[in-house]
């Protein structure tokens, strides 16, 4: 399959890699020191185990227009990044080229085919203009929902750490030919990717972690393990993920794990810095509006009160305005 991966970070990177080794014909769409890298090296993956292995048959380029028409898709960049490419991305797009988002929180595509009330809103928090919309096509889309972790430690090297799940599903719920073929490709490649009958349900389920320990990282400093282990963190967790859970409810979405068993599960990761808080210390942007502003936005939608998530919203859009007009970044040092 002829496959395009926009962004070749961590998980773009990662996903790159394993499919080009499986003998797919990959291509990076990407820039900087990481297109160079990649172009001189292949893409080099470390995997859990320490083993490392290249992908030197994967092409990387800048120009859309030079890739080409592609088979299927894959947008690897986060939510607030979408709008900058989406102008370029009908260069690789034939008649039949699915696109697979990969980004975190409340997709744009969110109420297509959703059925309902609400079915067609728009959502400015993650589509602000609506060129998204425009120009990505939800009738392209496949939802998916990203579990792996892996870091991009030098351009053109990833290491994964853990997972390898990224269930996939129609927007509409059914069972594609389409989304059938990405799914055996996927497999061949060694992940995990069922096709779901319900993929916003999974987004939820992600999400409801993101938008608390996300945010609450962010401002903290905190790991998940600190976070889920001090009683007043802990609590202001539960109470986003309550406000967030009566919202998803009301959209008809159903939890397939309770509340307090999510909180423990992201206790037992330990000692991980979730990636806003590793956006924090790297003065990246921050991933806000998809994460925690799109869920208010839904609030609104579903007339629902969200004091918690209004509050850290507020807290964590001053410390991304505060680090814009700085141009800095914040670290924890030890003291000695």
């Amino acid at each position: 399959m002829k496959i395009a991966i926009v962004g070749a970070g961590a998980i773009g990177g990662y996903v790159g890699a394993k499919l080009s080794l499986a003998g797919e014909d990959v291509t990076f769409i990407v820039r900087g020191a990481n297109l160079e890298a990649i172009r001189r090296n292949g893409m080099k993956l470390i995997l859990e185990d320490g083993s490392e292995h290249i992908a030197d048959q994967v092409k990387a380029t800048d120009n859309y227009r030079l890739a080409g028409r592609q088979d299927l898709v894959i947008l690897a960049l986060k939510a607030h990044q979408l709008e900058s490419i989406a102008d370029q991305l009908h260069h690789l797009l034939g008649p039949e080229t699915a696109i697979v988002t990969m980004q975190n929180g409340i997709p744009y595509w969110y109420f297509y085919k959703h059925g309902g009330a609400l079915e067609g809103s728009h959502l400015k928090m993650v589509d602000p203009t609506g060129e998204i919309s425009e120009k990505i096509p939800a009738s392209r889309v496949i939802g998916c929902v990203v579990y792996p972790a892996s870091e991009l430690i030098a351009p053109g090297v990833v290491r994964h750490f853990e997972g390898e799940r990224f269930p996939l599903g129609e927007l509409d719920g059914s069972s594609s030919e389409r989304v059938t073929r990405i799914s055996a490709c996927f497999v061949n490649a060694g992940f995990k990717a069922p096709v779901l009958d319900d993929i916003r349900s999974e987004i939820w389920l992600k999400l409801w972690g993101n938008l608390s320990f996300n945010p609450i990282s962010a401002l903290t400093h905190s790991t998940l393990v600190d976070i889920c282990q001090f009683p007043l963190s802990r609590e202001l967790a539960a109470a986003l993920m309550t406000e967030a859970q009566t919202i998803a409810h009301k959209l008809g979405i159903s939890f397939r794990v309770p509340l307090d068993k999510r909180i423990a599960g992201a206790e037992k990761i330990g000692k991980h810095k979730t990636s806003m808080l590793k956006d924090v210390e790297a003065g990246r942007a921050l991933e806000i509006d998809a994460l925690v502003g799109s869920v208010i936005e839904l609030a609104r939608l579903t007339h629902t009160p969200t004091p918690h998530l209004d509050t850290v919203y507020a807290l964590v859009k001053l410390l991304a305005k505060t680090f814009e007009e700085e141009r800095g970044q914040v670290q924890l040092q030890r003291v000695a």
